[in-house]
């Protein structure tokens, strides 16, 4: 199946990718696994690890491994379809239906966005000094300096910088564990699922939305049809393969690196006052670990902003062309995206915890995206032989139930005064 995206320069046909072997034909999951590494999780995992040291390592774990089957069918459904997840809801919702989609998933890529610019502005003021309001506008800056490399043309240049941005993020979250590593006995007590009350459902939510990321879920579909537009049928089964590969090397990374930073918190952090938020955590770090560690994990920080708000940028620009079927140059985008984020830094005095209600919201997002991809992905008239097995359909149908399940919970201690 031919995508809309023609390229031959960039067609991979079935006899050139099996020469090619699996490691060219990785990248898009890496894109995607950005998200999974922005400055929300930071701020997510860091209140986790502070508060309750290893209570919520689970949650990680298995957040995880939803990521890993969520993300390879997304682009599943891409790769076999040649259209995106946003394209074809775009095709098969009745107008008002869409529209209404269109405002949620933008509602949750503006939460996103907060989370990155945030996150880059914090960085900015530990390494430099700089006010949170003008760190936040280099920030978003440099993003719009970063999109110049998103277009088809520049799609593996783009990856290409994500991806090292990545690494980035990985030395500056990881260093900390070195000096200080876990305990053994806390991390594996911390497997064993429970909460301790109201406020860890709430931070156990903002985990969950921070780590399964509702825009990379929609971004997924589209990147692999911008990294393959000229594929036939022929190459879908090696291209599947690879993408099996790509998710599952993409997302360890992504899943050591956030439950590094829970672990960090837990063992370096808990007990002691102000680390639950991004700032005191790193002063704690710089007293405890020294203020070389200190430094790395404030460039981790940065470079976690600096890629996620790129990719967030792509993901909207994205989500709005397939569902509406409107092209906004990516720039207007950033621009108008910035706006909230600005106005949080000047008028909210704690920041951190802005970004763990921010990825909150996402976590209510989730389902929204899971749901029809679950129903599309078992569609025999959209997947044909690559149709979902019933194994895959109760696998996402339970993925999809655990995390309605944990948001009922969450609006039911919230609001019911109820407590666990």
């Amino acid at each position: 199946m031919e995508t809309e995206i023609a390229s031959d320069s960039q067609a991979v046909d079935g006899k050139a990718a099996a020469k090619k072997g699996l490691l060219p034909l990785l990248g898009p999951a890496f894109v995607a696994a950005v998200a999974y590494v922005d400055p929300g999780n930071v701020a997510a995992n860091i209140t986790a690890g502070a508060r309750y040291g290893y209570l919520l390592v689970w949650v990680l774990v298995l957040a995880n491994l939803m990521a890993v089957i969520i993300q390879y069918q997304s682009a599943k459904l891409g790769l076999v379809t040649g259209k995106s997840l946003p394209e074809i809801l775009g095709d098969r919702l009745p107008k008002g239906k869409r529209i209404m989609f269109w405002i949620q998933a933008e509602i949750i890529a503006a939460a996103t966005d907060l989370a990155e610019i945030v996150g880059g502005a914090i960085a900015l003021q530990l390494l430099f000094g700089l006010p949170l309001l003008a760190g936040g506008f280099i920030v978003g800056c440099v993003s719009l300096a970063l999109l110049i490399f998103q277009n088809e043309r520049r799609q593996k240049q783009f990856e290409t910088i994500v991806v090292g941005l990545l690494v980035i993020i990985t030395v500056g979250f990881l260093s900390g564990l070195v000096i200080s590593p876990p305990d053994p006995a806390g991390m594996l007590g911390g497997l064993l699922p429970r909460f301790a009350g109201t406020d860890t459902v709430l931070i156990a939510a903002s985990m969950l939305g921070a780590t399964v990321m509702p825009h990379a879920i929609y971004l997924h579909s589209s990147l692999v049809n911008h990294r393959f537009p000229g594929r036939g049928s022929r190459d879908i089964p090696h291209l599947l393969r690879a993408s099996k590969h790509d998710v599952a090397y993409a997302l360890i990374v992504a899943g050591a690196v956030n439950i590094a930073l829970l672990l960090l918190a837990a063992s370096a952090l808990a007990g002691k006052s102000g680390t639950d938020t991004i700032e005191g955590a790193h002063a704690a770090i710089e007293n405890a670990l020294g203020s070389g560690i200190g430094v790395i994990f404030a460039i981790g920080l940065l470079a976690s902003g600096l890629a996620s708000t790129s990719v967030g940028a792509y993901a909207g620009s994205e989500i709005m062309g397939g569902l509406l079927h409107v092209r906004v140059p990516l720039f207007l985008r950033r621009l108008v995206t910035l706006i909230p984020a600005l106005l949080i830094l000047w008028l909210y005095p704690n920041p951190t915890w802005a970004l763990v209600v921010s990825q909150v919201a996402l976590s209510f997002g989730i389902p929204l995206a899971v749901v029809p991809l679950a129903a599309y992905t078992r569609k025999k008239e959209l997947m044909g032989s690559y149709t979902d097995n019933r194994a895959m359909r109760w696998t996402m149908g339970v993925i999809a139930g655990m995390i309605i399940a944990l948001n009922l919970l969450l609006v039911v201690l919230t609001f019911m005064g109820v407590d666990v």
